[in-house]
Formats: C-alpha cells, sequence, structure tokens
C-alpha cells in the first residue's frame, strides 16, 4: 500500500496544476460596429509612432484575468454608444504573464477592434508600493497608469484612461473633444471631500508634505483615477512619472496614506486638474472598499457608470445578490455563461 504523503502531495500539485491552467471566461462575439456618414474616414496603426491623428480617440485601458468581464463590457459599451466606432483606438496595458490569453481573448470578442497591447515590467513599483486597505489596490497593474507616457508611442498626443469596472452610456467623443487649457489632466473632480481620510495624521503633521494644498492659487480638490484625459506630451514634457514615483517613496518611509495609486494623483495634480462635468464619472457603485454596499446615482445626468469600490456588478450578479443598479450594467457583459446542458 503506498504511503499517504506522495498522495497528499499529489493532491496539492494537480489542485496547484489546475488553478495556473484555468481557462479566462469564454465571451460571446461582440457585432461589428460601422462608422456614420459623418466620420472621417481615417485608420491608426502603432506603426505610425510619430504621427498625431487628431482624427482619432484613443482609450487606454489594463487587462488582466480578474477584471477581464469588466473590461470586455466596457469596451462593448464605448462602441455600442459612439458615433465613429472605427476611429476609435484602445491601448491595452497587461503584464506578460498571460498576455497572449487576453490579447487572444479581445481578438476573438472584438474580431474589428483596433487595438494594441503593451507589456507593463511590473518590477517597476514592486519595491514602490505599500499595502493598502484593499489588496486589489496593490496589484502592480494598478499603477500601470502612471507610465501611460512611457509605454504609448509619441504620435499618441491625448489618451482617456478607463478603469475596467465602468460602462460609458454616451458618446465618447464628447469626453475626448473637452478643453484641457493647458493642464496635463482633466477629470471630474470633487471640492467638498474630506481631505483628513485620505491621508495619516502623520502626513498632516509635516508641513513639508502637505505643502501641495496650501496656497491660494491651488484648489485642491478629490478626484477618481479610474476616468482621466490626459495630455501625454505635457506629462513627458512635466515628468510627472517621476514626481508619482517620488511620492510613493516617500510613502513607503514614511506611511502617508491607506489607499493604493490616487493619494500620489492627488499630492501631484492638487489644484491642477482640468475640472469636467461629473456625468463623466458617477464613481462608487462599488461601495466602499471594505464591504462594497449598493449605492445610489448621484444627482445630475450620467455619461459613464463606474463601479469603484469593493462590489463590482459581475461577482453581485453571479452571486445572486445584484444591487439595483447592476442591472443597467448587464446588457454589457459578453459573458458567455456555461450550457445547463452538455453532450456527455
Amino acid at each position: 500500500m503506498a504511503p499517504s504523503k506522495p498522495l497528499h502531495l499529489f493532491l496539492i500539485l494537480t489542485v496547484t496544476i489546475n488553478l495556473c491552467s484555468a481557462e479566462l471566461p469564454s465571451f460571446r462575439e461582440a457585432p461589428a460596429f460601422r462608422n456614420g456618414r459623418e466620420c472621417p474616414r481615417t485608420t491608426w496603426s502603432s506603426l505610425d509612432k510619430h504621427i498625431h491623428n487628431p482624427s482619432i480617440i484613443h482609450i487606454a485601458m489594463t487587462l488582466d484575468t480578474a477584471y477581464l468581464r469588466g473590461s470586455v463590457a466596457g469596451v462593448y459599451s464605448v462602441l455600442h454608444h459612439a458615433t465613429c466606432p472605427e476611429n476609435i483606438a484602445f491601448h491595452f496595458i497587461t503584464t506578460h504573464s498571460h498576455g497572449a490569453k487576453l490579447t487572444r481573448a479581445i481578438t476573438t470578442t472584438f474580431p474589428y477592434l483596433n487595438f494594441h497591447i503593451y507589456y507593463f515590467n511590473t518590477n517597476l513599483v514592486k519595491g514602490k508600493i505599500s499595502t493598502s486597505i484593499r489588496r486589489a489596490l496593490d496589484q502592480p497593474l494598478n499603477y500601470a497608469r502612471m507610465y501611460l507616457a512611457d509605454l504609448l508611442p509619441a504620435g499618441v498626443r491625448r489618451i482617456i484612461y478607463f478603469d475596467s469596472d465602468l460602462i460609458v452610456v454616451d458618446d465618447v467623443i464628447n469626453l475626448w473633444s473637452i478643453n484641457l487649457r493647458g493642464h496635463v489632466l482633466g477629470a471630474p473632480e470633487y471640492c467638498h471631500a474630506n481631505f483628513t481620510n485620505y491621508f495619516t495624521s502623520k502626513f498632516w503633521s509635516n508641513p513639508v508634505f502637505t505643502a501641495p494644498f496650501k496656497g491660494r492659487s491651488r484648489n485642491p480638490c478629490y478626484f477618481n483615477t479610474g476616468v482621466m484625459v490626459i495630455d501625454l506630451w505635457k506629462w513627458r514634457e512635466g515628468k510627472y512619472t517621476e514626481k508619482l514615483e517620488n511620492w510613493m517613496k516617500i510613502q513607503k518611509r514614511y506611511r502617508i496614506y491607506e489607499l493604493g495609486s490616487l493619494p500620489p494623483f492627488l499630492l501631484v495634480f492638487a489644484g491642477e486638474v482640468e475640472g469636467m462635468e461629473h456625468r463623466w464619472n458617477q464613481h462608487g457603485l462599488g461601495g466602499d472598499n471594505l464591504e462594497g454596499l449598493c449605492r445610489a446615482l448621484h444627482p445630475g445626468p450620467v455619461s459613464l457608470l463606474h463601479w469603484s469600490g469593493k462590489g463590482k456588478p459581475w461577482l453581485r450578479i453571479d452571486s445572486k445578490k445584484p444591487c439595483p443598479l447592476d442591472s443597467l450594467w448587464a446588457p454589457y457583459d459578453l459573458f458567455r455563461y456555461p450550457s445547463l446542458f452538455s453532450d456527455s
């Protein structure tokens, strides 16, 4: 009779292999979205690295296995509401570990999509990330938005950055065409936020740390980094990636905040964000970062719904415990549910 220990080792090994080789979700193929007659006929290729084409809308998103279902819904929502969907170029940031699988998933789901894959070197941030209040906020890919200017070709002058837990219910060209008025970054702002909650007592007790929030010409406001319009040329000129990294290094040493990648943006861009209508980021629909309770929409019109926070609509729908607003996300879900019947 074989000893029990090797059997246990075999079972552990088998489970590990199965987990590592788990397939990505399967999605229905999206329809081919075509331009309206008023759209300029143009294309953009990553081969045109130094050519700026103002008729192309550039959108950046991260791709990972945990949020792929949200990313697919987000892309589908953008295309569905766009007047000129063929003039949109998607720039997906991922890692080498699952890059081939994720690329294949996007290609099969959106056969007509103009997209490009960029691999993010997670070693750039692994030594700079501090633990936060939620593990998902600590993933290296969550910091890739800081490196868009380095990852994307020089010909991409402006980019819209979208998180993977949102849907767009308006023509994205209305967001793309906002006037940044010389600013590097544009986003909906919330100027009545209590900044005390975003930073530790060690931060507030040090005047060197709090300097970005002082001065008559600077009016610091909260903004959610899940929806941003960025002038990449100005970003490169101002070396904003280095400025964000500097705050991450300070955080690593002094522990001045508890939230992942958001506080460095608040510190670097305090008072220097071009405010946009709140309709472009109805955020917080995923609830807080600890419990993820259901939330209602903010007052006013809606162009984009964002399930920032712990609760994600696809997880709540699958668990049969959806929030009321999750029904607004569901129509853009291309997830192919397994059949109840099988040939076997």
